[in-house]
């Protein structure tokens, strides 16, 4: 076997070139050297430096071919021979960042389009971030803890492409196929839709028809994006194995399905689609069957949609609880659920076009008078001008949708604390809120009558408030405490709920945001003739003030960043030392990456659960008052009602433009290496977890960087022992986000690979952020099982650590039972005939460091099989 050691590095959020994780660095007046790809290809590659061919003979099943016979594939494995030398420590780079980042190609513009998914995104992370998840998939039941949490996360999910759907539901039927009557207003709307302005589509619901075409549009164009992921991130470059036999799995990224989802993936989209579909259709048939109530065989085709409607989402609420849903089996049939509902779902949609495009019925109000009157672009004093003429029943459905998906949030949160127990306050409150919106509405006789002044809206802050007890049940002591007080569970165990709930915002956000600008772009001027829904004037007010809560968040914090950064500069300067101009400005900028270490690592997660705390009592008041049907300024009036008239306007026309502002960023993601470092690094995190919630998110990195990695390794150290490419170990060497990676892989490494893989992780999130929030994988409990996985029989544990103090993203990790802190910079005043200061790398520049050389070289050794390891406790 050959005595070489590899190490292979995988970089971070940041998108490191291949050249500058090999440490290539350009002669004086030569080209800068360019790297070798050994493996892979151009979005995923394995890279090394270039160098001589090996001395050793080439296998003998794979002879030198001619030049006139070469292939790409060929010219590839002659580059892997000519990149492989006899040095002791070979470097080899896996650049993984073109799967989330690129060059500036058409491709990059489609990604950053998958920002405005955002909201997808959070909610589909929220499933991993339940703290009571069992390491091993089928021990999990629907009843238990983590199965409720997880029905309740996925239910959920699927609420919130409900809301995706609804917003664009009320731009196609309440917008324009409902309030746009005049010639002037559709002309406003993209392509050809004068035709709903006169003639047979102007009478009764035909043009609920054609604005029904537009969700049903969104719908095919999200499937069809999530259909074409199928094939690109989600690709399985080595199928699944078993799990190992007799041994009982100790962490969840061990099940050798964790990342081989697709059948998984395939039912889910198939049940939110139809779903979508179903919530689409609900709108014009529902507000069609209340004004016209259908008789004779009009009632039996209504009726009979109605049920065909149902149907998929009584199957989609019983499957999200199934092992049908929650399992990933790798590529697996759809099976008779999938073909029940999309049948049901297709045919209940063409009974509501039908529906739809039949004439009045002899009951009920004609429906063209219910709409807004002709003219009213023109002569503002014409007969029902002025007056809300929306679509009957939609601002009731938006209003209810975002307060039945608050309830939900505050149930995930308070089972993810506490228990299953602690589903009893929200679903109580769930309940009351029912009889009570009965009581007050006349539908229960037998009760006294409510007061005159008792409104629905009045009732839903107390339901909340009740809800919410369930969030302060006590949590259950921890069977591991954490070592470290700052990497103790996030948000007291309510981190689903927080992050589900920042989706929920950012969705509602969009879709009240893209309702207000279509109806401002159907407007002529300061003629309001296409009305907003008034649930949509309350979530500009929310945004708002949300904005300055946000801002008093980023107040605080600079304040302790201050206080922080005053005492880390006394640390480094002594006491009754006169320092020079240059000792002073170099002391303040160290104080500066040291404050914003522990600023992240110690203060970050408090800050953002108070802040969260706060945005959501702001949530729930809007939610109760979009129930109220008023206007947040209902006259123009002075004083609070000017301030009040002003800031909602000014949350309104900034929600208008959110969408467009989360797509800039998203594409400067993709192109800027600040934008990465900054922003991309939350991108990075939401995307790393596979689409077990929600299959609508964009789409799952590591569901091929894990295991291409992971063929990688495994294929390198079983080359037989006469083979030049051959290494007798391989130092796994972790950058950021690429120790996660890292992480994932060793879990689903065989135990004969991994006793010869050192891990090197630096910059290393895995303790204080994911520690944190994603418990059930890298918490107290879960953590040390990576360190026993790589722990020999003498007890000997190949996980180094690296962290800096200047580090703003990488911590120590105790598991790692081996920490060697660097020294950043290495010193103040340049030295050995340096002119220069040593720069403060805080993130980046680990490879680069005295501390990381000497101990490659260690573990080199260690991994050698002709150098006898030193006796335990030595080095």
């Amino acid at each position: 076997m050959a005595s070489r050691v590899l190490e292979l590095r995988v970089h971070g959020v940041s998108n490191t070139p291949p050249d500058q994780l090999l440490g290539l660095r350009p002669e004086p007046g030569e080209p800068a050297p360019q790297p070798w790809l050994v493996a892979g290809d151009e979005v995923t590659g394995f890279y090394r430096c270039p160098g001589p061919p090996p001395t050793g003979p080439r296998p003998a099943d794979r002879p030198a071919p001619a030049a006139d016979d070469r292939s790409p594939a060929t010219d590839r494995a002659t580059t892997d021979d000519r990149a492989t030398t006899d040095e002791p420590v070979t470097v080899e780079a896996y650049s993984w960042g073109q799967l989330t980042s690129g060059a500036r190609t058409a491709r990059d513009v489609e990604r950053a389009l998958w920002t405005l998914l955002l909201p997808f995104t959070l909610a589909n992370v929220a499933l991993h971030a339940r703290p009571e998840i069992p390491a091993d998939p089928n021990r999990e039941r629907w009843a238990s803890r983590s199965g409720i949490a997880a029905w309740l996360i996925r239910l959920f999910c699927l609420s919130l492409t409900g809301t995706l759907v609804l917003a664009a539901t009320g731009i196609g039927v309440d917008l324009i196929g409902w309030q746009c009557v005049d010639l002037a207003c559709l002309r406003r709307v993209p392509g050809p839709w004068e035709f709903l302005g006169h003639g047979w589509w102007s009478e009764g619901a035909h043009a609920l028809a054609a604005g029904l075409l537009l969700p049903l549009g969104l719908i095919a164009l999200v499937g069809l994006l999530t259909w074409r992921t199928y094939q690109y991130e989600a690709e399985m470059p080595a199928g699944p194995s078993g799990p190992p036999v007799g041994v009982p799995l100790a962490n969840p990224l061990q099940d050798p399905t964790f990342w081989c989802g697709e059948g998984q993936l395939r039912r889910a989209a198939v049940l939110h689609l139809c779903c979508g579909t179903v919530t689409a259709a609900a709108v014009p048939l529902g507000a069609v069957l209340a004004m016209d109530p259908p008789q004779g065989p009009r009632a039996a085709l209504a009726w009979s949609t109605v049920a065909l409607l149902v149907l998929p989402v009584l199957v989609a609420v019983v499957a999200l609880g199934q092992p049908y849903l929650t399992r990933r089996g790798g590529h697996t049939p759809l099976g008779p659920y999938s073909v029940l509902v999309v049948v049901s779902t297709l045919a209940g949609l063409g009974g509501t076009f039908l529906l739809l495009l039949l004439p009045d019925g002899p009951a009920g109000v004609p429906l063209a008078d219910l709409r807004p009157p002709t003219g009213c672009a023109v002569r503002l004093d014409t007969p029902g001008c002025g007056t809300d003429r929306s679509l009957p029943g939609y601002d009731w459905i938006i209003a209810w949708w975002a307060v039945g998906q608050f309830l939900l949030l505050i149930a995930i949160g308070a089972v993810s604390r506490t228990g299953r127990w602690a589903l009893v306050p929200p679903a109580g409150a769930g309940l009351a809120l029912l009889v009570g919106v009965a009581w007050v509405a006349g539908w229960l006789p037998a009760l006294p009558a409510p007061p005159d002044r008792l409104d629905i809206w009045m009732l839903v802050p107390p339901a909340i408030g009740l809800a919410a007890v369930g969030l302060l049940l006590r949590r259950p002591a921890p069977d591991v405490p954490p070592r470290d007080r700052h990497a103790a569970l996030a948000w007291g165990g309510r981190g689903p709920a927080l992050i589900a709930g920042l989706g929920w915002l950012l969705g509602m956000a969009y879709c009240a945001g893209v309702l207000y600008w279509v109806s401002n772009r159907l407007n002529s001027g300061d003629r309001v003739t296409v009305a907003a829904p008034v649930p949509v004037r309350w979530a500009g007010l929310v945004f708002a003030v949300a904005l300055l809560v946000v801002l008093a968040t980023a107040v605080r914090a600079g304040l302790i960043f201050t206080g922080l950064r005053h005492r880390e500069y006394e640390r480094l300067v002594a006491t009754g030392r006169r320092l020079s101009a240059h000792d002073v400005r170099r002391c303040r900028d160290v104080s500066t990456f040291r404050a914003l270490h522990r600023l992240v690592g110690e203060h970050a997660v408090r800050l953002t659960g108070r802040c969260a705390t706060v945005v959501a009592v702001l949530a729930a008041l809007g939610c109760a008052a979009a129930l109220s049907h008023a206007q947040p300024h209902p006259a123009p009036g002075t004083g609070w009602g000017v301030l009040v008239r002003g800031a909602a306007d000014s949350g309104d026309k900034l929600l208008g433009w959110l969408p467009a502002l989360i797509a800039a960023l998203g594409l400067l993601v993709y192109r800027n290496d600040t934008a990465r470092r900054s922003v991309g690094v939350l991108w990075d995190i939401g995307t790393f977890w596979p689409r077990a919630a929600h299959p609508l998110a964009p789409p799952s990195y590591a569901e091929r960087a894990v295991p291409e990695l992971q063929t990688r390794v495994a294929g390198l150290l079983a080359l037989p022992e006469d083979d030049p490419r051959g290494v007798s170990g391989v130092i796994l060497s972790g950058h950021s986000q690429g120790t996660v990676i890292c992480a994932a892989m060793i879990f689903q490494l065989p135990a004969r690979w991994r006793r010869r893989v050192w891990f090197f992780s630096y910059g290393c999130q895995l303790a204080r952020l994911y520690g944190r929030v994603f418990p059930a994988y890298f918490g107290p409990q879960r953590l040390p099982v990576l360190a026993d996985a790589l722990t020999d029989r003498s007890g000997r544990t190949a996980w180094t650590n690296f962290w800096r103090e200047t580090d703003p993203l990488g911590w120590p990790v105790t598991a790692a039972r081996r920490e060697l802190a660097v020294q950043d910079p290495e010193g103040l005043h340049p030295t050995g005939g340096e002119v220069t200061d040593p720069p403060i790398r805080n993130h980046s520049g680990y490879p680069e460091s005295a501390e990381f050389l000497a101990e490659r070289d260690r573990v080199a050794g260690l991994l050698r099989p002709d150098v006898p390891s030193p006796r335990q406790g030595v080095g």
